[in-house]
């Protein structure tokens, strides 16, 4: 059953004990990850045809809605199996469909061939369909010997991603041939799948399903609500919107804050970090700063009388575009400090969607192809530092009409890039066509006999 990349994975999980087990942290997301991902999953009754949709991380959950919601019209007896790999990811799962009859929410397995074989033979999904890039060499090898075809949906590859994966394309090829479809972001994503080992005729350019996630609108209900509850006042009060923020942004946001209070006295901070496990250590530092705190968790506000206003800390999950819907001025992090290419960019697409101005730092690989069309449009702007930020800032809030017309820019642009979602279904639809076909449900048959329903 073992084969070379098991070997491997095993070998360097042992090799690395000895610096995983002596530092807390890494040794319970470890222990953790081998707790939860090894395929233990209840057994799945297959009467009926299920997709498994695997989703790496928060984006790419949200992503999965709007394709779900499309194949759940065209044909309703479907199931479908969600898989995620970070707990945020997992939580937003359960917010999506936890109470859905017709959804298993799993936590992706290891690579190891046990873990993938138990997910396949007890969750039996007829087609599987990975967010954007997640490729393992055992899983696919196993959906390979199950006919189980494995589609790339919203694909795209990165800088770094592409010269990794060319470094070992000798090793890596024959996974890339396994894939059935890849349904790439743009031509030269879709040219780089094809470069490490997909059949040309097997990448299709579908676009990004990210615009059809957001909601066009000019505003979100609940934001009124919101504002109350946390003490902000939108038109007396300017205020602004720094989202999905990571490690290093929010000391220079609030430096920077605090240098701008001296001629925008009435203005506003609000900051929703990327992860909630960050929130009491961000809680912490605007706190070392000396700046008053309200956090939205606790719904208890600091007098509102004081020199300095109160930083608002958004540590709630499923409120960043409540947030944004009060903004004068969005900023989206992940960006501003360079994190690493796998955390280059948050979704800067929501805020750009309720017609906001957006600032965005230099790292925004992860949206390369959203970021070109925003920036065409001039619907967006990319600083390098925080000096820059100082000044697109005291631009946009010196010039509402300005910040308006550039937010219209941008809603346009959400607007014009929606519709892919659409074009990836029939990508699926047409492969479980060719799917119901062959022999495959053979395997699938349930205890009495009878095929899936389809």
């Amino acid at each position: 059953m073992l084969n070379s990349y098991d070997i491997a994975y095993y070998a360097a999980l042992g090799l690395t004990a000895p610096l995983w087990l002596s530092f807390p942290t890494a040794r319970r997301k470890v222990l953790k990850a081998l707790r939860e991902r090894m395929g233990h999953v209840v057994p799945r009754h297959p009467s009926r045809w299920a997709v498994m949709v695997h989703a790496v991380s928060l984006g790419e959950m949200n992503a999965t809605r709007a394709l779900i919601d499309l194949l759940r019209q065209s044909n309703p007896e479907l199931q479908f199996i969600v898989s995620t790999t970070t707990d945020t990811g997992y939580e937003r799962g359960q917010q999506l469909y936890g109470k859905a009859a017709d959804v298993t929410l799993i936590k992706y397995p290891l690579d190891f061939s046990g873990a993938v074989m138990r997910v396949l033979d007890r969750l039996k999904p007829a087609l599987v369909v990975l967010m954007e890039l997640e490729v393992w060499p055992n899983f696919l090898h196993r959906c390979r010997q199950r006919n189980i075809p494995v589609i790339i949906a919203n694909g795209r590859m990165s800088d770094g991603s592409f010269r990794n994966y060319w470094r070992f394309k000798p090793l890596l090829s024959t996974m890339f041939r396994r894939l059935t479809k890849v349904c790439a972001q743009d031509e030269s994503f879709a040219a780089r799948f094809v470069e490490l080992g997909v059949a040309p005729e097997n990448a299709v350019v579908t676009g990004t399903m990210k615009f059809d996630t957001a909601q066009i609108s000019e505003r979100t209900a609940g934001d009124s609500e919101l504002a109350e509850a946390v003490g902000l006042y939108p038109g007396p009060e300017q205020i602004w919107v720094c989202g999905s923020t990571g490690p290093g942004e929010e000391e220079i946001i609030l430096r920077l804050y605090r240098d701008l209070l001296s001629t925008h006295a009435r203005l506003r901070l609000v900051i929703v970090p990327r992860k909630p496990e960050r929130f009491d250590e961000v809680a912490a530092l605007i706190e070392s700063m000396k700046f008053r705190l309200v956090r939205r968790s606790r719904r208890k506000l600091v007098a509102s009388k004081g020199i300095v206003p109160a930083v608002v800390l958004g540590d709630t999950m499923g409120e960043l575009r409540k947030f944004y819907s009060l903004a004068d001025v969005v900023f989206v992090g992940r960006s501003l400090v360079d994190l690493g290419s796998k955390q280059h960019g948050s979704d800067m697409i929501e805020p750009a969607a309720l017609a906001r101005p957006v600032i965005v730092g230099p790292f925004t690989g992860n949206f390369a192809d959203v970021m070109r069309r925003f920036q065409e449009s001039d619907a967006m702007i990319t600083v390098k530092d925080k000096l820059q930020l100082r000044a697109a800032l005291l631009d946009l809030l010196a010039s509402p009409k300005k910040a308006n017309a550039m937010g219209q820019r941008a809603q346009a642009v959400v607007r014009q890039g929606q519709g892919a979602t659409g074009r990836h279904m029939n990508v699926i639809l047409e492969i479980l066509e060719t799917v119901e076909k062959s022999s495959w449900p053979a395997i699938v048959r349930d205890d009495a006999g009878n095929r899936p329903i389809i």
